[in-house]
């Protein structure tokens, strides 16, 4: 039996993927136990990342296990509307090339544009899902803006809002002057910035002198309400309860007292502007202060804002400042670097503004969520998760909802502008319930993004109706996601599935790594260091990415990615392409044949106790989501074990004839068969396509519904897999002595060889097995050691030596490895110095930190084989 020569991994991807899914693999089969996951729907606003294809590729690598495991296995795919991100980059398109702005349109009209950019998107979306061969249900695919969606969205509103969980009042929220809508508390980045502290002259009433007040705004003063110092500030205790004037202004502001007011701030008073600052909201809602907004949803000044009015927000406060100092009022100005707010999406600075808006009561949704957790019946992968999610569920506060957009959920409330009820409900309503006049009118505002997401694992079961699917596989088994969007998604999926289906929505979530570029820099378009998925997977191979991403998957550490990395498991792709093929093309004569445990030789014995603790290991690494360690066994068994070892200790036996070259080759078609098995999760494609040729019955037609190999304990043979390894070492530590003495390695030495303990003879049993894998050409025993060799190996019964006389000269070779140990030492003094400076340890990458170490270790272990070599020479 033949395969191509060479591993074509497009061939292989292209024709699999379209026969798994013309035969309904990817579906869920019967089973005792069911396994389902939920895709975190990718936004339809642009390509899909190297972090999706690490998300993606990770649920593959699980659902594939699982549904190998027997499992009934589901995995839904799906797509996130993605409000305020999508109808940016709708209006960005539309402005750069036709020229138009949405307001140019009606809602409907610019609705009907965006859903076709949507479903142009959503295609390209499932485009590069297919490429990373995830095997989702596509007949299950979902939308968050889908009719289905749509339901459920009204249903949990009408249904908070009778409760009296969801409610509309004038708050202060985040407003992104670009995007035109408010943004949640999670959706405003904060970035360090150096600005300016102004300290403005206060004149008080009636009296010389002035209050000093620190802002890092001086637009806002425009608002102000009042003065405030902390209770316990002994400078202004006299001046609570005076009058100043607010300067340009000339309005009276009272000095009041409040615990907010940090007296290390500036001078220790605080101007208090109610309607543009979220803490100063809440002093003026304390005090019974005034609310006066003096900036507008263009972050332009408003009416209230006198002679400023018009002005940027910006352009304004420049002109305050000249005002300020024209007049003798502002005392001074200084750098100040402090964290300032801005938009998730475009990146503008946000305004805080004091607006009409909807907002969901999260106390009473919280406390189920944080018992949950707290008890774990959801268990968070690393374990660390855990203390932040409920640190943050500890300090919730409640969720504005509501965005000033046209793509989304519409909110499903109309008002009557007649009697001015507020009519709320599931369906379309046309005229008011209260009154019955049809001069009624929607909410123009949709809900935010997360809204509908939160509801993501049982609305795409079919939630609100009672489906098989719902019943079946709710609660779903795992989320996989990123720790970015713990407090957006996964906080609001536990409290909506513990509110709406009583149960939690998975059991276990999986937040994965960050990846970023080679030197530990966060891939942006700023930077251009990002790396295409598509681009790798064109110039790699599905299977080789797939597998690069998993063995650096380790638990809680950022994965720092080099393009270099994916040529190293293509790599590993060919080594299982070319040692199938060797194996097929000495498949001459083969028949299967019932083995006996006497017909194994002891390399045989070896390889299926390494087998079947692999599986062992595997499954429990799978089961954990440690999957770096999962992939780590599995390259270490097929190249190492099963390709440098096993095979090469059984080619004398394939080249012979009769029963036990028969023995072999049923072997290496098990081992290949269960191989295939335990790679396929991470390596599918390739591994269906070898595994379809390997001669043997199957238990299914594809690989990717066939069983996952069992642990058999039949074939663990614990003693004659320890001599292996001895044998092994024997052969190593000969390799070694070589590349030490520049021997080169096919070049066949004489061995030697003294036993310590007669009673133990596993090297005189083994000697054939050393020559033929150790390019030796004799072994023979001795007395004592030679003069002029090497200790190869040593145990509690066996000393080996390299003989070193015949093949080298030994004065040269010991002032080379005098140099050599001189070079050692060092390097060592060096590394050692380098681990002892304090500033290294502190601010260097841990990473770095740990290669040192590493690097020390290493040259310290040379250093001390090369003295015993050395010293072995005299």
């Amino acid at each position: 039996m033949d395969i191509g020569k060479r591993y074509e991994p497009h061939d292989l991807e292209n024709k699999w993927y379209n026969i798994w899914e013309q035969n309904n693999a990817f579906e869920p089969k019967t089973g005792n136990e069911k396994f389902s996951i939920v895709i975190p729907p990718p936004n339809i606003t642009g390509k899909i990342h190297m972090g999706h294809a690490l998300n993606i590729t990770l649920q593959d690598i699980i659902v594939r296990y699982y549904r190998m495991k027997g499992y009934e296995t589901l995995w839904i795919p799906g797509e996130d509307h993605a409000g305020i991100a999508t109808q940016h980059v709708v209006e960005q398109y539309l402005l750069k090339e036709k020229g138009w702005r949405k307001e140019d349109h009606t809602r409907e009209e610019f609705l009907e544009i965006v859903w076709d950019w949507a479903n142009k998107y959503r295609a390209h979306i499932r485009d590069q899902i297919r490429a990373l061969a995830a095997s989702v249900d596509w007949s299950r695919e979902r939308f968050t803006l889908d009719e289905g969606l749509n339901e459920a969205v009204r249903q949990v509103f009408v249904s908070l809002y009778n409760e009296g969980l969801i409610y509309r009042g004038k708050y202060i929220v985040n407003w992104c002057p670009t995007c035109g809508t408010v943004l949640a508390d999670d959706e405003v980045e904060h970035e360090e910035e150096v600005g300016k502290l102004w300290y403005i002259k206060y004149p008080l009433e009636n009296e010389e002198g002035f209050v000093i007040v620190a802002t890092t705004r001086p637009e806002t003063m425009l608002g102000d309400t009042a003065l405030a110092v902390n209770p316990s500030d002994e400078r202004y205790k006299e001046l609570v309860g005076k009058t100043v004037i607010l300067p340009l202004v000339g309005r009276k502001l009272k000095i009041i007292v409040d615990p907010y007011v940090d007296p290390q701030f500036g001078t220790g008073v605080v101007k208090v502007t109610p309607a543009h600052d979220p803490n100063d909201y809440q002093i003026g809602l304390r005090h019974n202060l005034e609310k006066i907004q003096v900036i507008d949803e263009k972050a332009k000044i408003n009416e209230n804002g006198l002679n400023y009015k018009g002005l940027d927000r910006y352009q304004a406060r420049k002109q305050i400042v000249e005002d300020l100092k024209a007049q003798g009022l502002l005392e001074k100005e200084e750098n100040y670097k402090h964290a300032v707010g801005h938009c998730y999406r475009c990146n503008t600075v946000v305004e805080p503004l004091l607006l009409d808006q909807w907002f969901v009561k999260m106390d009473p949704l919280a406390k189920k969520a944080i018992e949950v957790v707290e008890n774990d019946e959801i268990k968070f992968y690393p374990e660390r998760w855990k203390k932040v999610y409920l640190n943050w569920m500890y300090e919730i506060r409640d969720w504005c909802i509501s965005r000033q957009l046209w793509w989304g959920h519409r909110i499903p409330v109309w008002y009557c502008q007649d009697c001015g009820y507020v009519n709320v409900s599931v369906t379309d309503i046309k005229k008011c319930e209260k009154c019955g006049s049809t001069n009624i009118k929607q909410d123009d505002d949709v809900l935010d993004t997360w809204f509908s997401s939160a509801l993501w694992p049982f609305s795409v079961l079919g939630w609100p109706q009672e489906t098989e699917d719902l019943k079946k596989f709710y609660p779903t088994n795992l989320l996989m996601t990123g720790f970015d969007i713990i407090f957006f998604w996964v906080a609001r999926m536990v409290m909506m599935g513990e509110k709406f289906m009583g149960d939690v929505p998975f059991h276990d979530v999986y937040l994965h790594q960050l990846i970023r570029d080679k030197y530990g820099r966060k891939m942006s378009k700023s930077l251009g260091n990002g790396i295409d998925p598509l681009e790798v997977i064109n110039d790699y191979g599905t299977d080789p990415v797939r597998f690069t991403l998993a063995i650096l998957a380790a638990q809680g550490r950022d994965i720092k990615l080099d393009a270099r990395f994916f040529d190293s498991y293509r790599k590993f792709a060919n080594k299982i392409w070319n040692a199938s093929r060797f194996v097929f093309l000495n498949l001459d004569g083969y028949e299967p044949i019932e083995i006996k445990e006497e017909d194994l030789k002891i390399e045989d014995k070896w390889l299926l106790t390494k087998l079947n603790n692999t599986i062992i290991e595997v499954s429990n690494h799978l089961e954990n989501y440690v999957f770096n360690q999962a992939a780590k066994r599995l390259y270490e068994f097929f190249w190492n074990e099963l390709c440098d070892w096993y095979i090469e200790a059984v080619k004398n036996r394939l080249n012979q004839e009769g029963r036990d070259k028969l023995v072999v080759q049923n072997i290496l078609v098990e081992i290949f068969d269960r191989s295939f098995r335990l790679l396929h999760p991470f390596m599918p494609y390739i591994t269906e396509e070898l595994w379809q040729k390997l001669p043997i019955p199957k238990d299914s037609e594809l690989l990717i519904i066939a069983k996952w190999p069992e642990f058999k304990e039949e074939q663990i043979f614990d003693n004659e897999a320890k001599e292996f390894e001895k044998i092994m070492e024997v052969i190593k530590e000969i390799r070694n002595v070589k590349a030490e003495m520049n021997i080169p390695l096919i070049q066949k030495l004489e061995i030697n060889y003294k036993v310590l303990k007669e009673d133990n003879d596993w090297l005189e049993r083994n000697i054939q097995q050393i020559i033929n894998l150790g390019f030796i050409e004799n072994i023979s025993k001795v007395g004592s050691k030679p003069d002029n060799s090497a200790t190869a190996y040593v145990d509690e019964n066996i000393e080996v030596y390299v003989p070193l006389g015949k093949y080298i000269d030994i004065n040269t070779e010991k002032q080379r490895l005098s140099k050599k140990v001189e070079k050692l030492s060092s390097d060592i003094e060096k590394l050692n110095k380098k681990l002892s400076n304090r500033d290294f340890l502190e601010k260097a990458d841990p990473d770095v930190v740990e290669n040192v170490k590493n690097e020390l270790e290493e040259k310290q272990h040379q250093y001390k084989k090369l003295e015993k070599l050395i010293k072995e020479l005299n």
